[in-house]
């Protein structure tokens, strides 16, 4: 007799409460096997890869493309005994689901280090039902309402009692307009739409804009906050209003290490290695926060102490299609040159594919973001919530600069220094920033630290 299992959202890092679904790589009536990727979701901190732990066929999916799910509660029921062979005897509900030990070693969850195995979260939704006698055959299951091709790339929102009622009722979310704010289709959408009652207009101003000629929500997208956006904006938001941030600045000539680079690029040792600005402006951050470690700290508010980092674990800043991610280089200040030029390469070319894992972002120390690649000057930046110091690099332009008395042109850099003025006074501030600058001024410099 078929055997019928629930999987449920893992916790995917440490924290973590809810993750968007972006996309299933499976449907109704397919056969998976152990460990096989069956859907992408995207957490506050990234976009992961979810296997299941089972193997059988697929019989329902129970949430949408665009849906937020609270962790533990089930996404997708299968029937792990498709054949009946092993025609397993109906087992308490909370046997269905696998305890975290044996979900720990599946791949697809990122760093090995994130994944522990904790008590069960309060609220948690309950583990898989009992098999259901009535259920469809696995075979050739009906598909349900959730498993079809959102119309038109729209995604219709609303909450999961309110989809149950809306499959029960036969009424399609996608020709329905949310009342609740932002949009989101409520119980009441459902009835009236079930009832044959026209959905109410969003408000009278549109209609009214509508009859005089102009109607403002033709040329308006609403996008709902979710994912690495919600997540960065409570950070960058707990940031702003808990340290009191203080921002200084600088500008260098920085056109001997940019003939170094050049002197790097054609030697043996670095063929092949890509060496940017960016390689420099890390290496100088290690060395400087050597000299001066309060860069490096925190302030711990619940335990009143300043935390000192006897290592740095850098962030570095990255622009991604989903939104701005810091991943980190782990003990950084132990890296060569070369090896800090390669950790930046993969970190950022795995950050630009979306690949970046919630372990990844964990632990920072102190970052660097580089606006200079958009051709910008310079900027205040935000300070990463849990760290104290943050460098902005600006765009690297030729421009008039005296030398010895007489004007050149000169490869200029404007940087700029957030910190945290309760761990960092004004005097450790600056010089961190003036060692920065003197490093990436004249690399040779750094044979003096």
């Amino acid at each position: 007799m078929p055997e019928y299992k629930q999987f449920p959202l893992a916790d995917t890092a440490e924290g973590l409460t809810e993750a968007d679904i972006i996309a299933w790589q499976v449907k109704p009536g397919d056969t998976v096997t152990v460990n096989q990727i069956v859907v992408e979701v995207e957490t506050a901190k990234a976009a992961v890869e979810l296997p299941i732990p089972w193997a059988g066929v697929i019989t329902e999916l129970l949430v949408e493309p665009g849906q937020t799910v609270e962790v533990g509660a089930p996404i997708l029921t299968i029937d792990v005994d498709p054949g009946g062979k092993a025609a397993p005897a109906p087992t308490a509900p909370a046997a269905e689901e696998p305890a975290e030990e044996e979900m720990k070693p599946l791949v697809g969850y990122g760093s090995k280090a994130v994944v522990t195995q904790r008590r069960a979260r309060k609220g948690a939704a309950p583990a898989a039902p009992a098999p259901v006698a009535a259920a469809p055959a696995p075979v050739a299951p009906a598909a349900p309402a959730v498993a079809s091709k959102p119309k038109g790339g729209y995604v219709p929102l609303a909450k999961p009692p309110v989809r149950k009622l809306a499959k029960d009722l036969g009424v399609d979310l996608h020709a329905l307009t949310g009342t609740a704010d932002g949009g989101v289709i409520t119980r009441d959408d459902v009835q009236a739409a079930a009832n044959g009652s026209a959905a109410p207009a969003a408000s009278s101003s549109t209609v009214s804009d509508s009859d005089s000629g102009y109607d403002p929500a033709t040329r308006e997208r609403r996008v709902p906050i979710k994912g690495v956006r919600k997540a960065t904006a409570a950070a960058m938001v707990q940031s702003a209003y808990t340290a009191p941030h203080v921002t200084e600045f600088l500008t260098i000539d920085v056109t001997p290490m940019m003939e170094f680079r050049e002197k790097l690029k054609k030697s043996r040792e670095f063929a092949g290695v890509k060496v940017t600005p960016l390689t420099f402006a890390a290496k100088a951050v290690c060395l400087a926060a050597k000299r001066t470690p309060d860069v490096n700290a925190v302030w711990d508010e619940a335990a009143q102490e300043i935390v000192y980092k006897d290592y740095v674990h850098l962030g570095i800043a990255a622009a991604t299609p989903r939104g701005l991610v810091v991943p980190k280089v782990r003990d950084a200040d132990s890296m060569s040159l070369k090896e800090l030029a390669i950790a930046l390469t993969e970190l950022t070319d795995v950050a630009r594919e979306g690949k970046t894992t919630p372990a990844a972002m964990l632990g920072g120390t102190i970052t660097i973001t580089n606006v200079g690649v958009f051709g910008v000057d310079t900027g205040t930046p935000i300070i990463n919530p849990g760290e104290s110091a943050i460098l902005c690099l600006g765009a690297i332009k030729d421009t008039p600069w005296v030398v010895d008395g007489e004007i050149k042109v000169r490869k200029v850099l404007q940087l700029s220094l957030s910190f945290d003025h309760r761990v960092v006074d004004g005097q450790q501030g600056s010089e961190f920033l003036a060692d920065v600058g003197a490093l990436l001024a004249d690399p040779a410099v750094a044979i003096t630290y």
